[in-house]
């Protein structure tokens, strides 16, 4: 009986359960580390304050131009947000509102419940909406679907996003992986666990880290959203940042097990940015080309298919209305179908490296083995 009892004290463990103790390690010493801490409380305040401050000083404008025909003068007459531009009449008024010399027209309209309709140019003039005591008809010259300046800054938040975390969790990863390396401590964990287990905890534990900060990103900035009125910016933002929710776990995962993996190449620190250098570099062009290149509508289809632009592109599509139903499920296919690859040979990569040491490992003959 005692022979039994010793045999099942001894077991072997299952592979969930210890990566399940590799990712928990990783999570709690970045957790205990004060740098990250530190880091992570200056980003989530500073997502707060930008935009608690966008709210308040976007909400402080001067009054909005209008042109006013005939018995619409009456209406605007002693608004403080509303400065009247009278005209003799509409035509006048799209004149002045397509030089930009006013924000909208308001013009009697009997079949209205109001008695008046504001007429916009390429967006529904919200402001002068809400300036009125009551909700007119609107009327749209040349409508548009989405505010330039606003896809720009939705293009530019979630390609800040994707690249600094990528980034951070990523870096943290490849100097993890270097220091077991340049210590020996690979040797004492490889004697218990398996290299395969080793990776897909790390990958783990950090992609959790990494969610955890993004999640608390997304909670902030709706309390921000909320706190400062603009729950017309929510409900048009849902779905785009669902999809990127989406996109990120999984490209997320891509992306860490390439960094583990090209960090296994090397056993110094500092060849780390070296051999990481080219993964970076598929983390920083999806960024720049967003920023850049939001409003090309063939430049953000083409992104939206690569694996590694596609997290950043296929939500901005979706926000502009550009993307039909089935493209953001082809897409992440796609993205899924490579994810695998990388994870593959991310795994021969790392670990066929990891227990040589001395002059860095080449690509080739990691693949080989």
């Amino acid at each position: 009986m005692s022979t039994s009892r010793s045999t099942a004290e001894l077991r072997t463990p299952k592979f969930t359960e210890t990566v399940g103790l590799i990712a928990g390690r990783e999570v709690t010493t970045r957790l205990r580390s004060k740098a990250f801490l530190i880091s992570t409380g200056i980003l989530m305040l500073a997502v707060l304050a930008s935009v608690v401050l966008g709210g308040i000083f976007g909400g402080k404008s001067d009054p909005a131009k209008v042109a006013v025909v005939g018995a619409a003068a009456t209406a605007v007459e002693g608004n403080p947000a509303l400065e009247a531009v009278p005209v003799d009449d509409q035509a006048a008024g799209e004149a002045l509102l397509r030089d930009g010399e006013v924000d909208a027209i308001i013009v009697p309209e009997a079949s209205d419940p109001t008695g008046l309709q504001v007429i916009g140019l390429d967006r529904a003039p919200g402001g002068v909406v809400q300036a009125l005591s009551a909700q007119p008809g609107v009327e749209l010259l040349d409508p548009a679907t989405v505010d330039p300046l606003l896809a720009y800054f939705i293009a530019f938040g979630f390609g800040i996003v994707f690249f600094m975390s990528a980034i951070t969790f990523g870096s943290t990863i490849a100097q993890s992986v270097v220091e077991e390396k340049q210590t020996r401590i690979i040797e004492i964990l490889l004697s218990t666990v398996s290299a395969r287990e080793l990776l897909t905890g790390k990958v783990i534990g950090n992609s959790v880290l990494a969610f955890g900060q993004i999640i608390a990103i997304a909670v902030l900035a709706l309390v921000g959203l909320l706190a400062t009125g603009q729950r017309v910016l929510l409900g048009v933002l849902g779905s785009s940042v669902i999809w990127f929710v989406v996109f990120f776990a999984i490209g997320f995962v891509m992306l860490a097990a390439l960094f583990a993996a090209s960090a296994a190449l090397v056993s110094r620190a500092e060849d780390v940015g070296s051999v990481t250098s080219p993964v970076t570099m598929l983390v920083m062009i999806p960024y720049f080309a967003v920023v850049f290149f939001f409003d090309n509508p063939t430049i953000l289809t083409v992104m939206s298919y690569i694996p590694f632009s596609a997290p950043v592109g296929m939500p901005v599509r979706i926000f502009l209305g550009q993307a039909e139903w089935w493209e953001p499920v082809l897409s992440l296919l796609i993205l899924v179908a490579t994810t695998l690859g990388a994870l593959a040979i991310g795994d021969r990569v790392y670990r066929n490296s990891l227990l040589r040491t001395g002059t860095r490992v080449k690509l080739a003959e990691a693949l080989r083995g």
